[in-house]
């Protein structure tokens, strides 16, 4: 993992550490003897994809180094119900001090990896790629978009600094596609390789944009006979040019008219739902004869 992930993934834990624990962990402190020492199992109460066993590690050993943290699978793994993760031994305070923490942790990475997984599969065989979206939570974008990548998925610009995608308020203030597409040319013009991505709403977007020079046009929300008559619109305009315009489609796509639209022959398959509304994998945590 690269340097700046493993810093932001170590001050995330360490915030959410904090605000779980506060000062202490009361209940723990009154019931549990401090030199009580177990083993802890971490099960999987779901069939999915896991995520974020490394991170579920890190908390652990945050809350107390010298606990020890086996892992019997590793991110991407496919877990069965009732699959045993992993376990933890050492001081069973400690151990409750992190398992909340670790299991949210655990629970929503791998249940973004678990949702791309299956909008991946609805798709096998077709040329679009899954991608995600900004939409995630704050803080935990790193995160989360790396789980999509370990359920198959791939990555869409990380944020606002990474690539240029003219949306419709952009448009609306510079008064039109073609003069927002040359104000980000101009922009650009010693940055030859950052991407520009333009979004159309309609039919009539994608033939004002077809004469711009962008990168990658985003059909939101178009039904699918529009999503056809634009894509064939885009590939006749891209024909013979040096640089082809790739297309991508948006807005409101699940599993259930994923496998329709990729069959459309688009490149990109864009969807908010696996990070900004994904159910959290189930896993419990139980510890050996006490």
């Amino acid at each position: 993992m690269e340097r700046t992930w493993v810093k932001r993934t170590d001050e995330l834990i360490k915030k959410a550490l904090a605000e779980d624990l506060g000062n202490k962990d009361i209940t723990t402190k009154a019931i549990v003897p401090s030199k009580l020492v177990s083993t802890a199992y971490l099960f999987n109460k779901t069939y999915g994809v896991i995520a974020g066993i490394d991170v579920a590690k890190k908390v652990f050993h945050k809350i107390n180094p010298k606990l020890e943290f086996k892992a019997y699978c590793k991110d991407g793994d496919i877990l069965n119900t009732g699959q045993k993760v992993a376990e933890i031994t050492g001081p069973v305070a400690s151990i409750l001090k992190g398992e909340r923490t670790a299991l949210n942790f655990l629970g929503r990475m791998s249940g973004i990896a678990t949702k791309t997984a299956r909008c991946v599969k609805q798709i096998d065989g077709c040329h679009a790629k899954v991608l995600d979206t900004r939409k995630t939570i704050p803080t935990m974008r790193h995160l989360d978009k790396y789980s999509v990548r370990v359920g198959g998925g791939s990555n869409h610009r990380f944020g606002l600094f990474d690539m240029v995608l003219i949306k419709d308020n952009h448009i609306a203030i510079a008064g039109g596609i073609r003069i927002a597409v040359e104000k980000a040319l101009s922009y650009l013009k010693n940055n030859e390789d950052m991407k520009i991505e333009i979004e159309c709403k309609s039919y009539d977007d994608v033939l004002e944009a077809v004469h711009t020079k962008v990168d990658i046009i985003m059909l939101d929300n178009m039904d699918i006979s529009e999503i056809e008559k634009s894509i064939n619109t885009i590939r006749e305009a891209s024909h013979g040019n040096e640089r082809a315009i790739r297309i991508e489609v948006s807005g409101n796509i699940d599993e259930d008219n994923i496998r329709a639209i990729a069959d459309t022959g688009v490149d990109y398959i864009s969807i908010g739902a696996l990070t900004h509304s994904v159910v959290n994998h189930d896993f419990t945590l139980l510890f050996d004869e006490l």
